[in-house]
């Protein structure tokens, strides 16, 4: 288990390695095909700050040639905005007295066809963390929803049993996004202090349960700025690694979620932030190049969160999956456009917009990442 290996880390010692990093540690980085997390902690230190350009070669190139001149689109489908964790930084927390919602199957039908019409053909399922009202039962009748009209059916939800996953996955589930958050513990105590979500130790073998049962992708990623970016990101990228190794069959994608300023004045009705450090969008860039340098096949994605120039220019950067056209909110797209959101939309550009700046970049826009049909050629 990863909690394991996760043990022979300290992180503050890890935190003092990376500061500790040279330009000469840099360098030979740079020049090794194959890396190792020593190298990784070189790529995203301060000391690494000058090489940028050359990481955004590297990593431009590693890019093209493992997936091509291609940008997978998809869409959010937010479901339900209920939780019973009380989490600081989002605006789903218990403790945050907004109007709850968990969209019917009617209204979820009408979601779905509103980002058909839009050309997708990849969403991802998104709910607040409360089992007794979008636990098992009630994802299941979704994807059963929902998979007749999509290639791709994404999960980002509460943590489950492995043996609640293996039954998600016979109704279509082929991915799971489940972001640690922090791997920081007496950060992650603080940021999420009550709720099923506490429980840092059962939230970090999710991704164990999911390799376990066997399924097609995982999603990794914590939310940077949280605690200190770099030393969570080496724990990402341990993470990983072990998944890597551990569970070979299955493909791997990492997000980069961010608190950025703006966020630091709290989403709607959340008053309290403790965070520990927001990086800059020159340092994003850093970390999407160290990942793409440390692991050429992992997909990397970026949300809606960061603006359009940022998004523009992370096209060629190593980015190989972007969401566009998004919206946060149960029933955001047709159904009731005005709920609160989870999170502020820096990028409002439209999906037909979006395709057309991947086009004018270049690439070509995959409107779907998985058919079915392969099931029959890779039982």
């Amino acid at each position: 288990m990863f909690s394991n290996v996760l043990k022979q880390h300290d992180w503050t010692a890890t935190q003092r390695a990376i500061d500790a990093k040279t330009a000469r540690d840099v360098e030979q980085a740079l020049a090794r095909s194959n890396r190792t997390l020593a190298d990784f902690q070189a790529l995203i230190s301060p000391a690494a700050a000058p090489y940028l350009e050359e990481m955004a070669r590297q990593s431009h190139h590693l890019t093209q040639q493992r997936f091509g001149r291609t940008m997978q689109l998809y869409a959010p489908l937010y479901l339900s905005n209920e939780c019973q964790n009380i989490c600081t930084y989002c605006a789903f927390s218990l403790d945050n007295k907004i109007q709850r919602r968990t969209l019917t199957d009617g209204e979820i039908l009408r979601e779905a066809d509103a980002l058909k019409a839009m050309g997708y053909d990849h969403v991802l399922l998104v709910t607040g963390e409360a089992n007794q009202t979008v636990g098992v039962p009630y994802l299941k009748n979704a994807l059963r929803l929902l998979r007749s009209r999509f290639a791709h059916l994404s999960m980002e939800v509460q943590p489950l049993d492995q043996t609640d996953y293996e039954e998600l996955m016979t109704e279509g589930l082929h991915t799971v996004l489940v972001y640690q958050e922090t791997y920081d513990r007496e950060r992650y105590k603080l940021h999420h202090p009550k709720g099923k979500k506490a429980s840092f130790s059962y939230r970090v073998a999710t991704p164990d349960r999911l390799g376990q049962a066997g399924i097609h992708k995982i999603g990794l990623g914590a939310l940077l700025g949280l605690s200190v970016w770099r030393t969570d990101s080496f724990f990402t990228a341990l993470h990983l690694q072990y998944l890597e190794h551990t569970y070979w069959r299955t493909r791997y994608s990492l997000s980069f979620p961010r608190l950025r300023p703006i966020d630091r004045l709290g989403a709607e009705g959340v008053t309290s932030h403790d965070f520990g450090q927001c990086m800059t969008d020159r340092e994003l860039v850093q970390l999407i190049c160290a990942y793409r340098l440390f692991s050429p096949d992992v997909e990397l994605s970026l949300s809606t969160r960061e603006s359009p120039r940022f998004r523009d220019h992370a096209i060629r950067l190593g980015i190989t999956s972007i969401s566009a056209g998004s919206k946060t909110n149960p029933g955001g797209y047709v159904v009731e456009p005005q709920s609160l959101e989870q999170f502020e939309i820096s990028d409002e550009r439209s999906p037909a917009e979006m395709a057309t700046v991947i086009r004018q970049a270049g690439y070509e826009p995959v409107w779907k990442d998985w058919d079915q049909t392969l099931m029959t050629v890779c039982p």
